[in-house]
């Protein structure tokens, strides 16, 4: 088993635990269910620098980036800085993160937030809401077309936005669908965890334009941002760059100011 499956066998197993623990009528009466959500992909496609900034401790690729920051340290960091965006990591287990960071973040911050998380049941969209987030993550490697079209449409039923991930051409003509918002290509292999931008480069111009096109991990410099620009790219998600250093927020806004 790679990684990937490793993590949607535990996903499966932690969704039924939840859902036998907290009824849906929970996080539906909860008092953010009802708020209303930000649209992440407006505010990048208004921007000049299109960041997307993660929240994110560990990776099963990179062990512990950083544990020493609070959420609303890093949150309010990335706020000032300027960033489009933040990214917040709810799985336990493989990136230390939960849902709990997802309501720390929404209590320090008001720009958009992503739940970053291997969604694989409206259940955990349910959550997403109850819990803060503006936009949903899903990802093709893991989902059929009828479990994208279902889960994207239930999420912007909601009001949220969806970030679509793929990896490759055969998971993004399988994805196009008009319950998305923003299709993101992983320059990570999420198997092997190897990066590469000639990923985002391949897969630009088979994405069609009402999509707002965001590249996501691997993306450390002006240069990678500059280049990926060029084709047709708004939206940047970075983590690791800005969570490795001593002040992510500092990281994110001298990155800001040089592009």
């Amino acid at each position: 088993m790679n990684i990937l499956d490793q993590i949607i066998a535990d996903k499966k197993q932690e969704v039924a635990l939840k859902k036998a623990l907290i009824p849906v009528s929970q996080l539906e009466n909860s008092v953010l269910f009802n708020s209303r959500t930000n649209s992440l992909s407006k505010l990048i496609l208004n921007s000049s620098s299109g960041i997307i900034a993660e929240h994110k401790r560990k990776s099963p690729s990179k062990s512990t980036i950083n544990s020493s920051f609070t959420v609303e340290e890093v949150v309010k960091g990335y706020q000032n800085a300027g960033v489009c965006g933040i990214s917040v990591l709810t799985d336990m287990k493989y990136f230390g993160g939960s849902l709990d960071d997802l309501l720390l973040a929404r209590a320090s911050v008001s720009i958009p937030l992503l739940r970053k998380e291997f969604i694989i049941d409206e259940y955990q969209i349910l959550e997403a809401k109850a819990h803060g987030a503006d936009v949903i993550l899903l990802i093709a490697a893991v989902l059929s077309r009828q479990e994208i079209k279902d889960l994207s449409e239930f999420a912007q039923s909601l009001g949220l936005e969806v970030l679509l991930e793929v990896h490759n051409e055969e998971e993004l003509h399988k994805s196009i669908m008009p319950s998305l918002n923003l299709i993101g290509v992983n320059n990570r292999n999420l198997k092997t965890f190897e990066v590469n931008l000639s990923y985002s480069k391949e897969l630009a111009n088979l994405i069609p334009n009402e999509f707002v096109k965001v590249s996501e991990s691997g993306i450390s410099d002006i240069a990678s941002v500059k280049e990926l620009q060029a084709y047709g790219y708004k939206g940047f998600l970075i983590g690791e760059n800005f969570m490795k250093t001593d002040n992510a927020g500092l990281a994110a806004s001298e990155f800001i100011k040089q592009l």
